[in-house]
């Protein structure tokens, strides 16, 4: 159970519980919904369209895992069709990956799915928790989005 956040003290907690809410929260959306594929390939998926046309070596980095690894999991999406290979212009050994219009098909279905699985639950909720959580959404997305950006400015 997760405690009552002090927003006085440290972020030590509240970082420590938005990690595990959402952590928790995203494992049971995506157990509950129907995907196409395996959730680790979806989140591939998720990952190749935020990085568009990127090297495998960045893909790998971005997803902690082996270039090995990351060409396993790129083709099994390359298989049924989700996402292209190309070399890349500025070194022939390398090759960049991007969604195909299937996989950017798949990826809107499949959040509309997970989203279809939490909205019920939402939907339970008073209009101030409602608010609440929109507000935070905006927060955690403007969060991300500085992260993201400070992290390709150290590239």
């Amino acid at each position: 159970m997760l405690r009552k956040i002090d927003l006085v003290s440290t972020t030590d907690g509240l970082t420590a519980d938005v990690l595990t809410v959402i952590a928790r929260l995203n494992r049971w959306v995506s157990s509950q919904a129907e995907l196409p594929v395996p959730t680790g390939q979806a989140r591939l998926l998720a990952l190749v369209g935020e990085m568009e046309d990127a090297r495998i070596s960045d893909l790998a980095q971005a997803d902690h895992c082996s270039q090995p690894t990351m060409t396993v999991q790129l083709k099994r999406l390359q298989d049924v069709g989700y996402v292209e290979r190309r070399v890349d212009p500025t070194d022939k050994r390398a090759q960049r990956i991007k969604l195909t219009t299937a996989g950017r098909d798949a990826l809107v279905a499949m959040r509309a799915e997970r989203q279809s699985v939490l909205d019920p639950w939402l939907s339970t909720l008073p209009p101030d928790a409602q608010r609440t959580l929109a507000e935070a959404a905006r927060i955690l997305e403007g969060l991300t989005r500085r992260m993201a950006a400070q992290a390709l400015s150290l590239i």
